[in-house]
Formats: structure tokens, sequence, C-alpha cells
């Protein structure tokens, strides 16, 4: 019984300690995949971009649960960053066939279409966070951070730790 108990117990707080462990922070991002030259952007290269605010956003988890609210959010946007990658593309056309993958140094991923970022209202709002709560990126837990804050269950989009942005094609 009581070796039952211990067994219950030490897989419990293997479980705490999962769901608490830390994202690792990042300082750049690299960039790569089907394009012309893979790069790798520190944290003063985006913040060279123009730089967009938005007042506050509620993340929300894939059931639509309020989880958290992020404030004063400054950021760029990340169409305004794949604007300037060349993709290795021989027509303009096969754009549409290009999706995007951001990468969590934690290997979290989430997808963006082409078309979300440069042909519909998503890219006008889908920002890597460089300040948000009153605090710079260099300050946050989350470093550099991504968000969709159109999307409806704003939390599936959101890439703490964002270290890798994957550019392919699919076949």
């Amino acid at each position: 019984m009581m070796k039952s108990i211990f067994v219950v117990m030490l897989f419990v707080s293997s479980l705490a300690s999962v769901a608490q462990e830390n994202i690792p922070v990042t300082s750049s991002i690299t960039i790569e995949g089907q394009i012309k030259k893979s790069i790798v952007l520190e944290l003063n290269d985006i913040k060279k971009f123009n730089a967009v605010s938005v007042d506050s956003v509620r993340i929300t988890n894939h059931l639509m649960e309020y989880k958290k609210s992020i404030k004063n959010i400054k950021g760029v946007l990340l169409k305004d960053v794949l604007s300037k990658i060349e993709f290795d593309v021989s027509s303009p056309k096969l754009m549409s066939e290009f999706y995007i993958i951001c990468v969590a140094s934690d290997n979290y991923k989430v997808v963006f279409s082409w078309n979300e970022i440069f042909n519909s209202d998503l890219g006008r709002h889908a920002l890597i966070i460089l300040a948000a709560d009153g605090m710079p990126a260099e300050n946050r837990d989350d470093r550099i951070a991504l968000l969709s804050p159109s999307d409806h269950a704003t939390g599936r989009r959101y890439v703490k730790g964002l270290h890798k942005i994957i550019i392919q094609r699919v076949k």
C-alpha cells in the first residue's frame, strides 16, 4: 500500500515538474527552408523593423477558455520580416503553395500559409512581440514571442521563445 502511494506521488510530482518547465529564452530567429539564403536575425535586427502597438490581447485556449491577458504589446509584423526573405520559387503564382512553420525553443510549432500572411487580414496582425506588459523582450521569460491576435483561440498560435521560422512548399 505504501509503495503504491509513493509511486502515485512520484508520478504526480513528475507531472507538476513538466508543467512548470521553463521555455528556453531566445535572442535570435533563424529563417531557413526553401528560400534563396538562410538568415539569422538577432533581437536588435528585429527591432529595426517598423514597430506596431496593440493595447491588449486575451489569450484563450482551443476551448476558448480565458488563460491570461497580455497588455501594452509592441512588436513587428511577421509579414514585414518575411517580406525581406527571397523565397526560392520560379514563379509568383507558386507562392500560394508555401507555408511558414514558426518553431519555439521547446519545439512547439505553429503554421501559417503564405496567403494568410500576405493575402489576408491576418497579415496585418500576426506579430513578433518585442515588448509586453511594460517589459522589453530582453527581460521577458518568453523573450522573442509570436502572437496572432486576430485568431479566435489566440493561445494556439502564441509561440513563446520563437527561435526558428521554416519556409516550406507543399509537395
